[in-house]
């Protein structure tokens, strides 16, 4: 026996109520690609025809919209799924439930904030440096281990891989590496 509704129906979403994945993809300005890889990571959910095609509920649209914000906001894609998972299945979160996702990417902005302030600090002193050295620039080259050693392919030119690139250049006072001349 089927369950229904209060007006008789079967329950959950009418025929009308149900997008197909073009539909779907032209709504939501995703690629249908995209939409099956939502689904793969359980993002989004659909139905099946009797003939296998996806039918999504509209309410779809709204998940799309939270995982695209969860994306500005600089979550992955898991992480939006966490955050999907801990609202209710219908349509929209209520007014108390977004406030408290909405809370909870608070300190996500807050660190993308201070991450663009420490580059926005290396970018100024990376500028007024003028030397653009791939080898010692903390923008270019942060903590590149091999960068520090010299130009080149240092692990190529590395005797012993385990223990790295061949020891570092001297450097000059003003912190640029000096060149050794191939005389």
């Amino acid at each position: 026996m089927t369950a229904t509704s209060d007006g008789g129906r079967p329950a959950g979403p009418r025929t009308g109520d149900l997008l197909t994945i073009g539909q779907l993809a032209a709504r939501s300005g995703l690629a249908a690609s995209a939409l099956r890889y939502y689904e793969s990571l359980g993002l989004i959910h659909a139905t099946r025809t009797a003939g296998g095609q996806r039918r999504y509920p509209r309410g779809t649209l709204r998940r799309i919209a939270f995982v695209r914000a969860a994306q500005r906001v600089g979550l992955s894609l898991d992480e939006a799924k966490v955050a999907l998972d801990r609202l209710p299945e219908r349509p929209a979160p209520s007014g108390t439930e977004w406030d408290a996702v909405a809370a909870s990417w608070q300190s996500r902005i807050d660190e993308q904030i201070a991450e663009l302030e420490r580059l926005k600090t290396k970018l100024t002193g990376c500028i007024g440096c003028g030397c653009l050295s791939l080898t010692r620039c903390a923008l270019y080259n942060a903590e590149d281990r091999a960068g520090r050693t010299g130009s080149g392919a240092r692990y190529l030119l590395t005797r012993d891989p385990e223990s790295g690139p061949e020891p570092a250049p001297v450097h000059a006072p003003d912190g640029c590496a000096t060149r050794r001349a191939a005389r």
